[in-house]
């Protein structure tokens, strides 16, 4: 019972944190998913993969969602999504591939990096330059596999790196935000069926898993994101922006450096 309330309180965080800012999902899935299952009887060389896989899942439902809600509006620009998913696609499949080949204790502090890097962004509040050059078809597919493999490594949905992307090349950052969301979904589909292949044959995974997917988390945490995105949301427009960012790198940090150490 235990369980199912970290769980949905996971859930709960993950899906407010995404609806203030736009990212975070994945970021306090994997850290918050690592330590429940270190504390289960779960053998340790699985730990990390199943929390990277099973917080993937999750973000096919909710990129879904999201993307939904940003095309109701009009923000989603589908030509540069469809130009960016061949090489998303395979990026999240090299990248979990890669991550499925090394141990728990390899990730876990590559992850730890990643989120204090991460951190460290929005602390500085770095907002890359614009430049007024098109996304060609060699760029769509470099900066595809990039963000795809670099996603799927450490188990998030890729807007901390596609939003970034987009701005460079002068997409606006309503558009590129909602783009985002939608390149979301071919990141976590293509990784998720990796780490589930991958996951597939190996011994001593606990019951109720698809390959190093966890079943149970995944459905919990699903419930409560889906509630809580629109809640995050709806404050994000009421809080100042530079509180929530410190607040959310501070929060980052914290869960970085506990990953590290």
């Amino acid at each position: 019972m235990t369980e199912v309330i970290l769980y949905l309180l996971t859930g709960a965080a993950a899906g407010l944190s995404a609806g203030l800012l736009g990212i975070g999902g994945g970021l306090i899935i994997v850290p918050i998913l690592f330590f429940i299952f270190s504390h289960q009887n779960i053998p340790s060389e699985h730990v990390m993969h199943m929390a990277l896989a099973t917080s993937l899942a999750t973000i096919i439902v909710t990129s879904l969602s999201s993307a939904r809600a940003h095309h109701k509006r009009g923000a989603v620009l589908w030509p540069i999504v469809f130009d960016l998913s061949p090489g998303i696609i395979i990026g999240a499949w090299l990248g979990a591939m890669f991550a499925s080949a090394l141990t728990s204790n390899t990730l876990r502090p590559v992850f730890g990096v990643f989120e204090l890097l991460v951190a460290i962004h929005l602390l500085a509040n770095y907002k890359p330059g614009t430049h007024t050059t098109s996304i060609n078809r060699t760029k769509s597919i470099t900066g595809g596999v990039v963000i795809g493999s670099i996603s799927s490594i450490v188990g998030i949905g890729g807007g901390t790196l596609t939003v970034p992307f987009l701005l460079w090349h002068n997409i606006s950052i309503r558009n590129a935000v909602a783009s985002s969301a939608a390149c979301g979904f071919p990141i976590a589909v293509a990784g998720t069926v990796t780490y589930i292949f991958s996951g597939w044959s190996m011994e001593n995974l606990p019951a109720y898993t698809l390959g190093y997917v966890y079943l149970p988390a995944f459905a919990m945490i699903i419930i409560t994101s889906i509630i809580t995105a629109p809640l995050g949301a709806s404050l994000a427009h009421k809080l100042p922006e530079r509180t929530l960012r410190l607040f959310f790198a501070m929060f980052l940090l914290v869960l970085g450096f506990k990953m590290l150490l």
